[in-house]
């Protein structure tokens, strides 16, 4: 059986500098970006990106896998600090959401356009991971006694979608210290 060759350096950095493009085209002119202009913003022939990617729904769905996997990365970060003790649980948890809002505002343009073309990522990995890293930080901040016992990571989900995104930045930290007491202990009263 025969392994797989490793990408070419110069290909690795080709697909690098395409999706780069391809999120900073698709924010700055919205998903009605040509591939052409993707191409030039990249600095590459178009050739070249169709050879990484043979439509523009596989481009985008490319782009938003790129986001996830550093929205679970982020989140395992976060984690680790929770973990060893440099950071508590709910102030990891606060600062994730407010690193993930932050960067929805710049990678709004692109969704839009992944909901418009149909675009997903076939590899769920990422979404697993992001949520899992969530799912542990709640856990960490419910055992320190910071995070209330009902949250879930369904909930930060729902968080995520209700972010003022196209708001400016003083409306976006005021929307994060609005809802962080909702996941603490001591800052609400559960009605039955």
């Amino acid at each position: 059986m025969t392994q797989a060759r490793a990408p070419r350096a110069d290909a690795v950095r080709n697909r690098k500098k395409i999706l780069t493009a391809a999120g900073e085209q698709i924010t700055a002119h919205g998903p009605d970006v040509g591939m052409d202009e993707i191409a030039a913003a990249a600095g590459v022939a178009v050739g070249t990106l169709y050879r990484h990617f043979p439509t523009k729904t596989d481009l985008v769905a490319a782009v938003v896998a790129e986001y996830v996997a550093r929205v679970a990365h982020d989140a395992e970060a976060a984690l680790a600090r929770a973990a060893d003790g440099t950071g508590r649980a709910l102030d990891e948890l606060t600062a994730f959401l407010g690193r993930v809002v932050e960067q929805s505002v710049t990678d709004r343009a692109v969704k839009a356009a992944a909901q418009t073309l149909g675009a997903e990522p076939g590899d769920h990995a990422d979404e697993d991971r992001a949520g899992s890293a969530v799912a542990a930080l709640i856990r960490a901040g419910q055992a320190d006694g910071d995070i209330h016992p009902d949250v879930t990571v369904n909930d930060i989900y729902l968080l995520f979608s209700t972010a003022p995104t196209d708001q400016p930045p003083a409306a976006r930290a005021r929307w994060l210290a609005l809802v962080t007491p909702g996941l603490t202990t001591g800052a609400r009263q559960i009605k039955n």
